[in-house]
């Protein structure tokens, strides 16, 4: 699967993510999925930090990735919140929300300029090897508990390069 597909779809996994929390019925439903939810976007954020940002980079697109990086920055500090939070916590709902509106609007930008702008720096066979490199470190990402790092990530944007 080519990098940009990978990345679509687990833009979608993630939308479900947000619509089961949305209908889950309990608390402790609500906890099970923010975790899935929060293990998911640091490990998308990961695989795009590391490997599709840096190989995206071009006069074109710095100041998209730029802007991405920024987004992951402000995702990442509302994780880092609810991730000390319990789902009765009076704001937790509402920085859940808050976090889905800022994924939305990351991922319109990313479908609707970046990743136009990517494939036109790299090629059909680039964006396959990336995909499977992306592929497998979130693979690795996953094994563990990803979320855990995310406070650390906090105090400033992810280099591009």
């Amino acid at each position: 699967m080519n990098a940009i597909d990978l990345l679509k779809d687990q833009h979608q996994e993630v939308k479900g993510l947000f619509e089961q929390f949305e209908h889950a019925d309990d608390d402790q439903e609500k906890l099970v999925i923010f975790q899935e939810l929060a293990d998911n976007l640091a490990a998308h954020a990961t695989i795009e930090e590391k490997l599709f940002y840096p190989a995206a980079y071009a006069k074109k697109t710095k100041e998209l990735l730029t802007e991405a990086v920024e987004e992951h920055l402000a995702m990442k500090r509302i994780l880092a919140d609810l991730l000390v939070m319990m789902p009765n916590h009076e704001n937790f709902d509402a920085k859940i929300k808050v976090l889905k509106e800022q994924v939305e609007h990351h991922v319109e930008e990313e479908e609707g300029e970046l990743f136009a702008a990517a494939r036109k720096e790299l090629g059909p066979e680039q964006l396959d090897g990336l995909g499977a490199q992306m592929s497998e470190l979130f693979e690795k990402e996953m094994e563990g508990e990803p979320s855990e790092a995310v406070p650390e990530q906090t105090f400033k944007a992810a280099p591009l390069r």
